[in-house]
This record gives C-alpha cells, structure tokens and sequence, in this order.
C-alpha cells in the first residue's frame, strides 16, 4: 500500500512538472499580436531562454540541493551555481544573437537594437533571472522535503500511539483479570455455587477481551453488553447492605463506536471502593447515549478509604484510562471526579462525557 502511494505520489508530481513547462514553452504562441501571426523568431528567442531556466532548475532540483545544500555544503552550493548562472547567461546571450540574425519570420530586417556592443546589460538581467530560478528550485525543493518530512513525523506519531494504545489495553487485560478472579477467589470460600455461577460469567467477558479487545474501535452496543456482564458477575457476590442500580441507554440498532474498556475500569474502582461489608452501601451506573454521538456516562458510589494494605494496584486503571483518552479523544472528552459529603456519607462521582464524531 505504501509503495503504491509513493509511486502514485511521483507520478503526480512529473505530470505536474511537465504540465507546467508545456504551458511556459508554448507560452510565446499565444502572445503574439492580433492579425500578425505566429512570430517564430519570437518563439525561439522565449523557447531558449526557458531551456535555460529549465537546465538550471532541474541541476539543483535534481542534484545540487540534494549533493550540497542538504548536507549543509551552503559556500559550495553557492560558487557552483555562480559559476552555472554565468555560464548559461553568456549562452543565452549568443543564442538571442543567432536567432535574431537567422530572420525566422522573413520580416524586413530595417534598424534593430543589437546587444553586440553592450552584452554585459544583456547578460546581468539573465543572471537576475537564473538566479531567480535558482531560489524558485530551492524553494519548491525545501517546501517538498518539509511536507515529506511532516507526513513521516505524522506516521511515527500515529505508530508511536497505536503502539502506546496497544500496550495501555495489554496492562488492561491482566489489570482486569486479576481484580475478577480475586472476587471469584472469595466467591469459592463461602458460596462455591455463586463462584461457579461467576466463572461462567467470567467466559463470556473472555470472550470480548479475546476478539473485541484487539480492535482500536469497537460497536457501543458490544462494549455495554461487556458491561452488563461485568456487572451481574459482580453483583454475585455482593451482600444485602449494597444497593446496585443500573441504566445503561443505548439504541438496539446504534451505529456508534467506542474505545473497548474505557469505562470497565470506572466501574471497577466503583466495586473496590464503594462496597462496605457492615455498612449501607450503593453503586449506581448511568450511560446514556445522546443523538449528537454524544455518550454521557456517571457512576456514583459510597466511598470507603482502603487500608495502605489494601491499595495495591490502586490507580492503575484509572491513570490508564486517562492516557487512553487523551491519545484516542484528545480535545473531545471531558471527565471528572468528585468525593463529597451527602447525608453523612462520602459520595464518590466520576462523570465521564465523550463525543465520539470527530470533528
């Protein structure tokens, strides 16, 4: 694929090259006064001078830009193109001469200005003009290796953050798994039925991790049924004193891609910190997707501090997730977290808003 644009981009370029020069030779055809036909001496005279142009443009497009200027050879660049410039200045000058004494147009010949006796007017305007022609090569040739350049630190930038993105879902995975089968673990300690019921459900969140997870993107509707599933996995093993409420509104049919498992960790942290085992506790999980491709996701829960021997791993996910955002959403997401006080308890709020058309 890359070398067909390349090869594409080339051939683009000497169509364009030769369009150009096609229409600056056959110029001096279309300039000739009305009723006075085609001027062949006229045409020849324009037609050698634009040879000339054309011969020093294309030596340091081709060649001296690349042999010198870019390896930073500037004092070299410069004496060879004097040398170049005043050379094909003296030769247009000789040129200009013989075309004008061949009489092309069979006119009367009658009084001329001829530029015998003061050649050195005639030759210093065509060094003007070459040396014009040489800035106009360097110009186009240093606006061409900046694009190229761009374009390639725009396509390292793009492999930097799919490899970044990558190793952020690799982190993910084992992140995610082990947090699961730590609750699985206590499942089998005092209810082997709900475990066994959770290791079932355990599969079906393998399953999306396997075959959804690899994708940069993935279908709203895959990522909230991977959601659901989570959730009654944890709901298992959770005591009477936790309240869980859910709404996860999406359309049946929505076309809308997400970024798989931006919110799994959100809801994590919510199970981790939000679950008393003696006190009232609650987790409540709203997402909501809007007609704009909007998707509007709030968890809030109780808030109980953990002991520094229960914080291994704290913040793993969510520092995840942020880079996450950031490289996938950049300037279309907004998120926040709040920890206040409501009715003598510590409430936990993170509201996370994407927009997931891009600009």
């Amino acid at each position: 694929m890359k070398l067909n644009k390349k090869s594409n981009y080339y051939l683009d370029n000497v169509f364009i090259h030769l369009a150009v020069w096609i229409i600056v030779f056959g110029l001096p055809l279309f300039l000739t006064e009305r009723g006075q036909g085609v001027s062949w001496s006229h045409f020849w005279r324009s037609a050698s001078v634009m040879l000339a142009f054309l011969i020093v443009f294309y030596i340091n497009y081709l060649y001296l830009i690349d042999r010198f200027l870019y390896k930073q050879k500037t004092k070299e660049f410069i004496i060879i193109n004097l040398l170049l410039i005043i050379v094909m200045a003296s030769l247009m000058y000789l040129t200009h001469d013989y075309v004008m004494a061949l009489n092309l147009d069979g006119r009367p010949r009658g009084r001329r200005r001829r530029y015998t006796s003061i050649p050195y007017v005639f030759i210093a305007r065509n060094v003007f003009s070459l040396a014009l022609i040489v800035g106009l090569s360097v110009a186009i040739k240093m606006s061409a290796r900046w694009s190229k350049l761009e374009s390639e630190r725009k396509e390292l930038e793009k492999e930097r953050t799919e490899a970044e993105l990558k190793n952020l879902k690799s982190q993910i995975n084992p992140h995610f798994l082990l947090n699961t089968l730590n609750n699985i673990y206590a499942l089998i300690e005092f209810n082997p039925p709900k475990a066994q019921t959770a290791v079932e459900e355990l599969s079906k969140l393998l399953r999306h991790l396997l075959y959804d997870n690899n994708e940069t993107y993935i279908p709203l509707v895959s990522e909230v049924e991977f959601m659901r599933n989570y959730i009654e996995l944890m709901r298992i093993r959770l005591s009477k004193n936790v309240e869980l409420s859910t709404n996860l509104d999406i359309a049946p049919a929505s076309s809308t891609l997400i970024a798989p498992l931006i919110y799994i960790s959100l809801i994590e942290n919510a199970f981790k910190h939000g679950i008393s085992g003696n006190k009232d506790s609650f987790i409540d999980i709203q997402l909501k997707e809007r007609p704009n491709g909007v998707i509007e996701f709030v968890c809030k829960n109780s808030a109980f501090p953990k002991s520094e021997s229960d914080k291994s791993g704290s913040g793993i996910g969510l520092n995840q997730v942020k880079r996450r955002l950031e490289l996938l959403y950049h300037d279309r997401y907004t998120w926040s977290q709040n920890l206040e006080e409501a009715d003598g308890k510590s409430v936990f709020t993170s509201h996370l808003t994407i927009n997931t058309k891009q600009n």
